[in-house]
C-alpha cells in the first residue's frame, strides 16, 4: 500500500516482474495487480492496492484498498508493506499513522518499504531508518524500485514478517475525538515531527528545482503551450511508429490467410480460417501497437511526474463543460483510437468523470474514420484540395463539438453532481523509469489481447459469418450475370468474373438482405440499401464501408490506392433506377455526418464494456450515438436537399 506517487506500483514491477498479472476485485470493477515473488524460504503473492492518501477514502478504489488495510475487504492479507517516498516523508507518514494504528488493533503485520532513498541522496536529504522505525513502532527498509538497492534485504525481511508476524506497538497517535478536523490537525502535527526528527528539513533542498519548473510547465499560457507540445510528440509517435507495426501485422495476415488458402481447399472451411478467424485476429491485433505506445508514453509522463502537472493545467478548461483535466489526455489519444483512449481513463479517480468520459471518447475522430472521410470529400471535393480540406476539418470539429456538448448533457442529467475537485499531488520531478514503462505496457497490452481480444475476435467471425452465408455460385444467379461471368472469364479477366461473383454473393448474404430490409429507415438519410448493407457492415471496423461499397460496386475487397480513384468515379456515375445520382451532395454530407457521430465499432463497445463493468454502460453508449448519428444525418440530409443540393 501508499500513497500514488510513492513508487508503489515501481517496486511492485521490482518484486514480481513479468510474473505480475491484472484483475478485478471480486464484485467490483476496481482493478490491481498481482504477482509471486520469492521471499526468501518461500514463494508469496503480492497484491498491489490502487494508491490512497487516507484510510478515510473517498473514491471507489480509494475504497476498496482503506477496507483491505481495515480488514473488511475482498481478500485477507498476511502482512502489509506500506511504500513511503524518501523525498516526501511528511506527507506519507499521514497515512502511515492511519495504518499502524489499525493494523495494531487488527493485530496485522506492517512493515514500511522507505522509497526512493536514491533520489533523496542525490538532493542531500539523510533519513534516520532505525530512528523512523523506532518512531512507528515497525521494521523500516531503505529501498530504491529505480535501481533495485535494498531490494533483497526487502524481500528478506517481507518473508521474515509472514514466517514470524509481529504487530506494530504504538501508543494512539490521536487521543482527541472531539472534531474530525482535530484529529487530522495532530496526524499532520505528528507526521511533521516525525519527518523532522527523522530527516531534519527536506523540503527546503528538494522544493527547489521543481518549484523553478513549475513556473513554467503550470503557467496560464505557457503551460498550454508546453502541453500541447508534449501531446503533439506522444501522437506523432503514435501515428508514425505504429505505422511499421501496423503494416507488418496486416502483412503478416496477409501472409497467413494466403499461406491457409493453398494449405486447405476451397470451401467453408478455408474461408471460416482465413477471412474469419486470420482476418478476426489480424484485425484485432492491429490495434496492439497504438496502444502499446500510448501507454508506454503515458507511464514514462506520469513517473516523471509531468501527467499531474497537465491534469492540473487542463483542469480550468476542462471544467467548463463538467469533466475533470484528466480527461484530456483520453480525448486527444481517441484521435488515433478510442480503445487505447477508453483504457486510459483509469487515471481519473472519480467513476461518475470516468464514466461520462468513456462514453463521449469515440465521437472524437479515430483514425479509422479517415477512409470514410477520404472517400467522401473525395466524391464531393474530388479537384478542390481547399474545399476538401475544409470538409476534412469540419467532420473532425463535429466530433469535438459533440464530445463536449454530450459530456456536459451527461453529467448534468445521468451523471449529475459537480465535477470533482481536483486535489492532486504536483510529486517531485524524477527521471522515469525504462524498466516499469515496459512492465506496465506489457502488461496493458496482455490485458486487451486477454479480455477485449477474445471478445473482438467472436464478433469478426460473427460478421463473417453474416457476410458469407448463405452461399451463392455462379448457377445461383440470373442468366445474363451469368453471360457476363461467363464472357469475362472467356477473355482472361479473371480477376473481373471474381469480383462480379461476390458483388452478387454479397447482396445475397445476411448482411445483404439485412442492408435491403432496413433501405427505408435509412432512406430518409438519403442511403439506398447498398450503403445500408456498409453500415451493417462496418460494426467490425468503421473503414468497412469502404470495403463494402467496393465489393457491391464490382471493385472488390482488396483495394490498393491506385483504384481508389476508380472506385470514386464508379460511386460518382451510379444511378438509381429512376436514373438519378446515388451519390448526390445530400447524400455524401449525410454519410460523413453519420460516420463522424455513429459507434458503428463493436471492438470498443467490448472495451468500454469491460473497461465499466456492465454491457448496460456500452449499450447506452451505442444507443444514444446512434440516435444522434441519425438525426444528425437526417438534419444534414434534408437541409441540403431543400438547399437544391439534393
Amino acid at each position: 500500500m501508499g500513497n500514488p506517487n510513492s513508487g508503489k506500483t515501481s517496486l511492485f514491477n521490482r518484486l514480481t516482474g513479468l510474473r505480475a498479472h491484472t484483475a478485478n476485485f471480486s464484485g467490483t470493477t476496481v482493478e490491481h495487480r498481482r504477482g509471486r515473488a520469492n521471499l526468501g524460504s518461500q514463494m508469496a503473492e503480492i497484491i498491489d492496492l490502487p494508491g490512497l492518501y487516507s484510510l478515510d477514502a473517498t473514491t471507489l478504489d480509494e475504497r476498496v484498498a482503506s477496507e483491505i488495510a481495515l480488514g473488511r475487504g475482498p481478500v485477507k492479507p498476511d502482512a502489509l508493506v506500506l511504500v513511503v517516498d524518501a523525498t516526501n516523508l511528511e506527507r506519507n507518514l499521514f497515512l502511515a499513522s492511519q495504518l499502524i494504528e489499525s493494523a495494531g488493533k487488527s493485530k496485522l503485520p506492517v512493515m514500511v518499504a522507505l522509497n526512493m532513498t536514491d533520489l533523496a541522496a542525490k538532493h542531500g536529504v539523510k533519513i534516520d531508518a532505525p530512528q523512523l522505525a523506532e518512531d512507528l513502532g515497525c521494521q523500516v527498509v531503505p529501498v530504491s524500485a529505480r535501481t533495485g538497492s535494498g531490494l533483497e534485504e526487502l524481500k528478506q525481511r517481507m518473508g521474515t514478517l509472514v514466517d514470524a508476524p509481529k504487530v506494530p506497538q504504538v501508543d494512539t497517535l490521536c487521543q482527541c475525538n472531539s472534531c474530525r478536523g482535530c484529529a487530522f490537525s495532530q496526524r499532520f502535527d505528528w507526521a511533521e515531527s516525525i519527518a523532522r526528527r527523522a530527516s531534519g528539513d527536506p523540503s527546503v533542498t528538494l522544493g527547489r528545482t521543481t518549484e523553478k519548473i513549475d513556473r513554467v510547465l503550470t503557467h496560464k499560457v505557457v503551460g498550454l503551450l508546453a502541453f500541447a507540445a508534449v501531446m503533439f510528440v506522444t501522437f506523432w509517435l503514435i501515428y508514425s511508429l505504429a505505422t511499421y507495426p501496423m503494416h507488418w501485422i496486416e502483412a503478416l495476415t496477409a501472409w497467413a490467410g494466403e499461406t491457409l488458402s493453398h494449405w486447405l481447399p476451397e470451401g467453408d472451411l478455408q474461408s471460416l480460417l482465413v477471412d474469419g478467424v486470420v482476418g478476426g485476429v489480424g484485425g484485432m491485433l492491429v490495434f496492439l501497437p497504438q496502444i502499446c505506445i500510448l501507454f508506454f508514453m503515458l507511464a514514462l509522463l506520469e513517473d516523471s511526474g509531468y501527467l499531474s502537472r497537465a491534469a492540473f493545467v487542463m483542469d480550468r478548461l476542462m471544467r467548463r463543460v463538467g469533466l475533470p483535466g484528466k480527461a484530456f489526455v483520453p480525448m486527444l489519444s481517441a484521435h488515433a483510437c478510442a480503445i487505447p483512449a477508453i483504457m486510459a481513463t483509469r487515471v481519473i479517480e472519480d467513476r461518475r468523470d470516468r464514466l461520462a468520459t468513456i462514453l463521449v471518447l469515440p465521437l472524437l475522430t479515430c483514425s479509422a474514420r479517415l477512409p470514410v472521410y477520404a472517400l467522401v470529400v473525395a466524391l464531393v471535393f474530388n479537384d478542390q484540395p481547399l474545399m476538401g480540406a475544409t470538409l476534412f476539418t469540419a467532420a473532425y470539429c463535429l466530433g469535438i463539438t459533440a464530445a463536449l456538448t454530450v459530456g456536459w448533457v451527461f453529467k448534468k442529467t445521468l451523471l449529475k453532481g459537480d465535477t470533482r475537485p481536483l486535489v492532486i499531488e504536483l510529486p517531485n520531478y524524477r527521471r522515469p523509469s525504462l524498466r516499469n514503462a515496459l512492465l506496465q505496457t506489457f502488461d496493458r497490452a496482455m490485458v486487451f489481447i486477454q479480455n477485449a481480444g477474445t471478445t473482438i475476435l467472436v464478433i469478426m467471425v460473427v460478421l463473417w459469418a453474416a457476410s458469407t452465408y448463405p452461399k451463392t455460385s455462379v448457377e445461383d444467379l440470373p442468366t445474363e450475370v451469368q453471360q457476363q461471368i461467363t464472357q469475362l472469364e472467356s477473355t482472361g479477366n479473371s480477376v473481373g468474373a471474381e469480383r462480379l461473383l461476390a458483388q452478387h454473393a454479397s447482396e445475397r448474404s445476411i448482411a445483404g438482405r439485412l442492408g435491403k430490409a432496413v433501405e427505408p429507415v435509412f432512406a430518409p438519410l438519403g442511403f439506398d440499401w447498398k450503403v445500408s448493407v456498409g453500415v451493417m457492415t462496418s460494426f467490425a471496423a468503421r473503414e468497412a464501408v469502404v470495403g463494402t461499397l467496393s465489393v457491391l460496386y464490382g471493385m472488390g475487397e482488396d483495394l490498393d490506392e491506385k483504384e481508389m480513384p476508380q472506385l470514386t468515379e464508379r460511386l460518382q456515375q451510379a444511378r438509381h433506377s429512376d436514373g438519378s445520382p446515388v451519390f448526390t451532395t445530400a447524400t455524401c454530407l449525410s454519410l460523413l455526418v453519420f460516420y463522424v457521430l455513429a459507434m458503428q465499432c463493436l471492438p470498443t463497445q467490448v472495451v468500454t464494456r469491460r473497461e465499466t463493468g456492465k454491457w448496460s454502460w456500452a449499450v447506452l453508449q451505442f444507443g444514444y450515438m446512434t440516435v444522434l448519428a441519425y438525426t444528425g444525418a437526417l438534419i444534414t440530409y434534408q437541409t441540403a436537399v431543400f438547399c437544391g443540393l439534393g
